[in-house]
């Protein structure tokens, strides 16, 4: 089954649709959904002929969610971070060469914009993704940058690995990231990673705020609570035991 065949969508699909990215036969791609579905994997809908993930399957997730995702050990941290600074508050981890937001608390007066729990971003135009980036060891990052699309989404993205390599140079030596304006016109945010105790990227926080609200350097103000909530998440996931293969 690709991946992404039903995640991508966010809806029930059809068989026909299925079979346009499957790598198999139609009758081994039958076949295959009906295992699914006899499992309780897949659900199938006969009325409207398509199928979506079963009960089994999201149980299956919010298994994995509570044990692999750092956002049941950042909850409360994310709580008081975004009472403290009244502006949207994103959690996100890397997944691949892409972002996984995990949790997002919204401003008192939200903005809107394209992130939410559970989509997946680009690394190398997003706050998140760029703090994220400028920890990771050169093994890590060399295949990362490789799979970036460097795609134009505003003026200020950047498109290519050397200008984004400068810039992670100036995020590591400042110890944050800003996001300006590079994956969406009119939206900003400062962004840190969460580091395990080996200085292991494990995720990244950011505060995110319209232009219309306030300039980035105004956004600086909240850099002192941003930097107690990723060090009080990286604190919590020690305790935790937060699987990281590179510490003993």
């Amino acid at each position: 089954m690709p991946p992404g065949a039903f995640s991508d969508s966010m809806r029930p699909v059809r068989f026909s649709e299925l079979l346009e990215t499957a790598p198999f036969p139609k009758a081994t791609l039958y076949r295959l959904l009906q295992t699914l579905t006899n499992q309780g994997m897949l659900m199938v809908d006969p009325d409207r002929g398509t199928y979506a993930p079963g009960m089994r399957l999201v149980r299956m997730a919010h298994a994995a969610w509570a044990q692999s995702s750092l956002a049941p050990i950042a909850r409360g941290h994310l709580d008081d971070l975004s009472r403290i600074v009244g502006e949207t508050v994103h959690l996100a981890q890397l997944d691949g060469a892409s972002v996984l937001y995990v949790d997002k608390r919204n401003a008192a007066s939200p903005v809107p914009m394209y992130s939410d729990a559970g989509k997946i971003g680009p690394a190398y135009c997003t706050g998140v993704g760029k703090a994220m980036l400028a920890w990771l060891p050169e093994e890590d990052l060399a295949p990362v940058l490789a799979q970036q699309s460097w795609h134009r989404f505003t003026d200020t993205t950047l498109t290519s690995p050397e200008g984004m390599r400068a810039e992670l140079a100036e995020i590591r030596a400042a110890g944050h990231a800003f996001d300006r304006e590079e994956h969406e016109p009119g939206i900003h945010c400062i962004a840190m990673p969460v580091l395990s105790s080996s200085g292991r990227v494990q995720g990244a926080v950011s505060v995110t705020s319209s232009t219309v609200r306030g300039s980035l350097a105004d956004m600086e103000k909240h850099l002192p609570h941003l930097r107690d909530a990723v060090i009080k998440i990286a604190g919590d996931l020690r305790d935790w035991r937060f699987p990281d293969k590179r510490e003993g």
